[in-house]
């Protein structure tokens, strides 16, 4: 006689979150005004150093990498504005932060999810001289609300020394300062996550300034870096790539949500990484237990 079939169990609910920097990505006009003013020797809104403009069938690759990713907020980074973010995150409601030039940062959020866009981090721009942060509230006014924040620091001090004397790491220290006090004005009760392009690589994490005042800030506000154990893995075979400078920081009651074994990072076929314009950057994506999520709140 068979044995009665069992019913399999039933998925654990989750909260995807997930980071990507989109690498210039910018509207048609402002990509022809570059092209115009590099080929007159005037100074445009894009370095003459920008590979080609993205046509329409980049942006549909990159939405269908999107798709993939399947997360419920994307923290994204390198986008001009919200018009060409909805071509990337089709059906996602779109946060971008406020600032000169064509690179900010902002969130794709599911539509349907409930949130609120929050204030920039100004602190992070150092005056106007860089990239300012960008703050995100999920299910706010719930018991379940929690605060994310999307970074893009500084380039260009990837592995060198914060202290080498170098005009990028002096920034970049800069900007670990603010961080570390953004971090530290939380409490281990409260729940955030902190992701983006950080610029920093997490090879000696122990002896590296930038992750020594982060982990100061962490004595007031407990964080995890996820997928801190997993191996790198370029975005696709022919990158020349050897560590990871995006991360993802999962803050307070949080780490307690973060679903084992779910830190991935959304590889592009290498097919596509010939034919279409992608990103230098890929999807890194976690998952939260949303059970979990929801019953640590205000313990």
């Amino acid at each position: 006689m068979a044995l009665p079939a069992r019913d399999a169990p039933a998925p654990t609910p989750t909260l995807r979150v997930a980071t990507w920097n989109l690498e210039w990505l910018v509207t048609p006009q402002t990509a022809h005004a570059a092209r115009l003013a590099c080929r007159s020797g005037q100074r445009g809104p894009l370095p003459c150093d920008v590979g080609p403009a993205r046509d329409s069938a980049d942006i549909a690759r990159l939405s269908a990498y999107a798709k993939e990713t399947d997360a419920d907020v994307f923290a994204f980074q390198e986008v001009e504005s919200a018009d060409i973010a909805r071509r990337v995150f089709r059906g996602y409601d779109i946060c971008v932060a406020p600032g000169r030039g064509v690179q900010h940062v902002g969130f794709a959020i599911r539509g349907g999810l409930p949130h609120r866009c929050g204030p920039a981090v100004d602190s992070l721009s150092l005056g106007g001289r860089q990239r300012p942060g960008l703050t995100l509230w999920l299910a706010p006014g719930t018991a379940g609300a929690m605060e994310l924040l999307a970074v893009h620091l500084k380039s260009g001090c990837a592995d060198a020394g914060l202290e080498s004397g170098a005009a990028a790491c002096s920034l970049l220290r800069q900007q670990a300062h603010a961080l570390s006090e953004w971090i530290a004005s939380h409490s281990p009760q409260d729940r955030f996550v902190v992701l983006g392009d950080f610029n920093r690589s997490a090879a000696d994490p122990g002896q590296d300034l930038f992750w020594q005042l982060l982990a100061g800030a962490g004595e007031k506000a407990p964080f995890l870096r996820a997928g801190e154990a997993a191996p790198f893995r370029n975005c696709d075979s022919g990158a020349p790539y050897s560590r990871a400078i995006d991360h993802i920081l999962v803050g307070g009651q949080l780490r307690l949500a973060v679903l084992e074994g779910s830190y991935r990072r959304v590889r592009y076929r290498s097919l596509d990484a010939v034919r279409y314009r992608l990103s230098d950057h890929c999807p890194v994506r976690i998952s939260l237990i949303r059970d979990v999520a929801a019953t640590t709140a205000g313990h």
